[in-house]
């Protein structure tokens, strides 16, 4: 039973490895414990991380960057970067079930969580520099997801990782986060009912709730 439930908790994949010149394959094992590497081929030629050890962890459907606090001697000290790829047409969806309540927000996830239920949905542009990409912009009851068409485009953010939201009209949404702030252009009137429970759900999920029952109290 508990060799079944470990098993449970850790999906494998066969991945390219990109290296500072060259790329290997290997097998890369996500668990409940951390992230691990290992190339076959090339004895010693192994990674291995706990959450705690990794600064901040991107993952998209078929990439995985995993930022350290290593420094690297070929980039003047700043931080390693590890970057995978799946072959095929292979996603990592079953990793992002595994990691999606586990890690805080050093958590990028640049994919949209298919599993939530919509509270509501509307069309958006996010407006980035130069263009921009379309797509979805859905409140679900613990986190926004941006269903975005191009890959690696869309997000899924846990309420209590967003660090603010704003709104300079009913076709504007602004959500800040610890990776960058996202600017939407709706193609829909956002109604002020909506925005408000948005904006509750974000700040209850911070503690503002308990917060608020303490002063009550006092």
């Amino acid at each position: 039973m508990a060799a079944g439930l470990l098993a449970a908790q850790e999906v494998k994949y066969e991945v390219r490895h990109d290296h500072w010149r060259k790329y290997g394959t290997g097998v890369l094992v996500v668990s409940a414990r951390g992230i691990s590497y290992q190339e076959p081929e090339k004895k010693g030629h192994g990674r291995e991380w706990t959450f705690e050890d990794i600064q901040r962890l991107e993952l998209g459907e078929r990439t995985m960057r995993v930022l350290t606090y290593k420094d690297s001697r070929w980039k003047l000290g700043a931080d390693v970067e590890e970057e995978f790829t799946l072959p095929g047409k292979g996603t990592f969806e079953e990793a992002y079930g595994l990691l999606k309540d586990r890690l805080d927000r050093r958590f990028v996830a640049r994919l949209a969580d298919g599993a939530v239920e919509p509270l509501w949905e509307i069309p958006v542009k996010h407006l980035h520099r130069l263009g921009g990409t379309q797509g979805r912009l859905i409140a679900a009851r613990d986190r926004i997801v941006y269903q975005a068409r191009e890959r690696d485009e869309s997000r899924t953010w846990r309420y209590g990782d967003v660090e603010n939201i704003s709104s300079s009209g009913p076709f504007q949404l602004t959500v800040t986060t610890p990776e960058r702030v996202f600017h939407f252009q709706l193609k829909r009137a956002l109604e002020e009912d909506r925005y408000n429970d948005l904006w509750r759900r974000l700040n209850e999920a911070k503690g503002l709730r308990i917060l608020a029952f303490k002063e009550k109290e006092s």
